[in-house]
């Protein structure tokens, strides 16, 4: 049962196997560049006669590689949260169905079985590059476009519906326009279609072209309304997408404010308007984010990376879904420990003079965060992680006066 945690997690992405897990993926993705680039440079009749064997023991490498990779995520499969509860075996049928695995069986099963009964390799050439869509398991950005895709799927369909309907009209028009002149390109409906679809893709190879007078003006008329039709599917995607990554960017904020102790009671509204106050800051690896004594003007959360807080006797190092500098928030203070990032780091900076004005404008939420720090400060509970902001005297003294 280790062996089958551990593979899951250097597999699916678990907590435990982080940089494991990103190198095992650096190195299926190469594997599967070097796939489709084989495929392409087999085409070639000298390099495939020159370097037949070697093609056909990469290929033959590559599918025992594929068919591992696939059986061992549908034995650990079973380790997936949303799976645990399900018997073994229903759990790996549901698994197998999903688009990811299907591509997966797609990229080898065909080769498999064909290569099997002793077919040549040259004709599954196209199942081989199916391999290609196993990238989308690595890329965040290409899961991203599959999920605006489906979400637009009815405003791209209404698109291909329309742009179809432009196409058969341009093409009955120019039958007419053009039938008398050139009855081989424009004498039907089927053949000035070709024309219709080159010049409202705006390709224009020029192959088929009006030669009258109302053939061209309506020509002309056509290719602009090429160029408005063919840009609306690249400007939805192009929305959605945005919006995409704007929700996706929203809810994990969300949860990195929602984390923090001093909101933890807040409600959603007053989450959103922190989060709101948010700056993304990148830096380097090795970069110096907090110095020991300089004034603390505000607290952290880590989007991507690693920082390690160096706090005189000791180290704490924070990844991922962490903040630190939280008690800065509250009061003028200095920093107790020097933080520094250890790899490439996205962070998220609230300033102390951001939440202050929020704090102005939001009195409610002001009452609310001095109870929780107050009751925070009571108990002995600041965060063990934070770099070493002194409270506040202020929230000291109410808390004295409460007692």
């Amino acid at each position: 049962m280790a062996i089958k945690q551990r593979l899951y997690d250097l597999l699916e992405g678990g907590n435990r196997a982080k940089a494991s897990q990103r190198v095992t993926d650096f190195l299926l993705g190469l594997l599967i560049i070097a796939n489709v680039l084989a495929v392409a440079l087999e085409s070639v009749a000298r390099f495939h006669n020159q370097y037949g064997i070697a093609f056909a023991v990469f290929e033959v490498f590559s599918l025992v590689v594929f068919s591992a990779e696939y059986v061992v995520r549908l034995w650990v499969c079973t380790e997936h949260p949303p799976l645990k509860l399900l018997a073994p075996a229903e759990a790996r049928r549901r698994y197998a169905r999903s688009p990811f695995m299907v591509i997966d069986l797609l990229a080898i099963l065909p080769i498999l079985v064909v290569s099997l009964i002793g077919l040549d390799l040259r004709f599954l050439r196209i199942f081989r590059l199916l391999r290609l869509l196993k990238l989308a398991r690595y890329s965040p950005t290409i899961i991203t476009l599959g999920r605006v895709l489906y979400a637009e799927r009815r405003a791209l369909g209404a698109v291909v519906i329309i742009m179809f309907g432009l196409l058969m009209l341009s093409a009955s028009i120019m039958t007419i326009l053009e039938a008398e002149a050139q009855p081989e390109a424009f004498g039907s409906i089927p053949a000035a279609m070709w024309w219709a679809l080159a010049t409202l893709s705006t390709v224009g190879y020029g192959d088929v072209v009006p030669i009258t007078a109302f053939g061209r003006i309506f020509g002309g008329v056509v290719t602009l309304l090429g160029v408005a039709m063919y840009a609306l599917p690249i400007a939805i995607i192009a929305a959605g997408f945005t919006n995409e990554s704007r929700r996706r960017d929203f809810v994990i904020t969300w949860g990195m404010v929602a984390r923090v102790p001093l909101f933890a009671k807040l409600d959603p509204v007053a989450l959103s308007k922190i989060g709101g106050l948010l700056r993304s800051k990148s830096v380097p690896s090795g970069y110096e984010i907090a110095h020991r004594g300089e004034p603390a003007d505000s607290m952290y959360f880590i989007v991507s990376g690693e920082v390690v807080v160096d706090i005189g006797d000791h180290r704490v190092t924070l990844e991922e879904g962490e903040f630190f500098g939280e008690i800065a928030l509250l009061q003028d203070t200095h920093r107790r420990a020097h933080v520094f990032a250890v790899t490439e780091c996205r962070l998220m900076q609230l300033m102390k003079s951001d939440f202050h004005g929020l704090m102005e404008t939001e009195p409610t939420l002001r009452r609310e965060i001095a109870e929780v720090a107050a009751e925070r400060l009571r108990q002995g509970d600041w965060a063990t992680a934070d770099v070493g902001d002194i409270p506040d005297e202020e929230i000291r003294e109410q808390t004295r006066n409460e007692e």
